[in-house]
């Protein structure tokens, strides 16, 4: 049975494009794998907490040195990598927010990278940890910046394909829903980026 983590960045509930296109990439995902079970994760209500020096501490400590203390720092951490290890498939919306990612999405992030659990330093360099999974990114934006002129200021896509690649899951795609104030693109804009979805 096939398990699927949708994770949600975007507070604007259903007026939410990236809600609605990460939705149907999680339809399309169910009807190629009959039975697959969908969890759905919204960093917004769930609000994982800014990365800190009492979390970086404890993510640095070894299991059996961890105190209690140490232990709920690193709570919503070792659920995260939890959720992402038991997951085939990972679904993310990413609303443009000031050309990058909204602060929860990273907040996320900051808790499942961690050295020795995710990622290693080996001899030949940093190794991903997190590996047999595919990512789609589900990425919304006001403008056009896939390509064209404005490409260089998209720190959404590219970051989210660097990290997570970093991290080892490099089967990644990113389907956009772009241009949505745009007026000659915003009216199909939506409907494009769910016709763009192969899995």
């Amino acid at each position: 049975m096939k398990k699927i983590l949708h994770l949600i960045s975007s507070f604007r509930d259903d007026a939410s494009y990236t809600i609605k296109l990460g939705h149907a990439i999680v339809d399309r995902l169910v009807e190629a794998n009959p039975g697959a079970v969908v969890e759905e994760l919204n960093l917004i209500t769930e609000n994982y907490p800014h990365l800190d020096a009492p979390h970086f501490q404890a993510f640095l400590t070894p299991t059996a040195e961890l105190t209690d203390l140490d232990k709920e720092a690193t709570s919503y951490s070792d659920k995260a990598i939890s959720q992402l290890m038991d997951a085939d498939f990972i679904v993310i919306g990413s609303p443009f927010y000031n050309f990058g990612i909204h602060s929860a999405l990273k907040a996320w992030i900051d808790h499942i990278a961690r050295a020795g659990v995710t990622f290693r330093y080996t001899a030949n360099g940093p190794e991903g940890l997190v590996k047999g999974k595919k990512v789609y990114i589900a990425l919304a934006s006001g403008g056009v910046y896939g390509d064209g002129p404005a490409q260089a200021y998209d720190f959404n896509g590219p970051y989210l394909k660097a990290v997570l690649g970093f991290l080892g899951m490099t089967d990644l795609q990113i389907f956009r829903a772009e241009g949505l104030k745009v007026p000659e693109l915003q009216e199909h804009s939506l409907e494009n980026a769910i016709e763009s979805i192969s899995l």
